[in-house]
């Protein structure tokens, strides 16, 4: 860990929207066992967030952020769910987690 208070024990870094079947169960398991956990969403993988599963898990998550871009071409004209950032914020989340998980 880097001794930052808002680091992550894991980040999920979701690239394709058929993760969200499996972002849930791991989202709800990370809750269940205190686990400080994020992710960041890029290409058609932001379309995870109209999982209703998955969307239900977010507010357990440290933080959510979605690659602006990406939602602008995958879901362009629907309201943000999460906080819309550039590739650098996915940078600096994957630098501050202890883990990585790809989905």
């Amino acid at each position: 860990m880097t001794g930052n208070k808002d680091a992550l024990d894991i980040l999920l870094h979701i690239a394709n929207p058929a993760a969200a079947r499996i972002a849930a169960p791991l989202a709800r398991a990370f809750a269940a066992r205190g686990v400080r956990w994020g992710c960041f969403l890029t290409n058609d993988g932001v379309r995870a967030l109209g999982d209703a599963a998955f969307a239900a898990t977010l507010p357990t998550a440290v933080r959510v952020v979605v690659c602006e871009h990406s939602w602008d071409q995958h879901m362009a004209g629907r309201e943000c769910p999460a906080q819309r950032g550039s590739q650098t914020i996915n940078s600096a989340l994957m630098a501050e987690a202890t883990r990585v998980v790809s989905l």
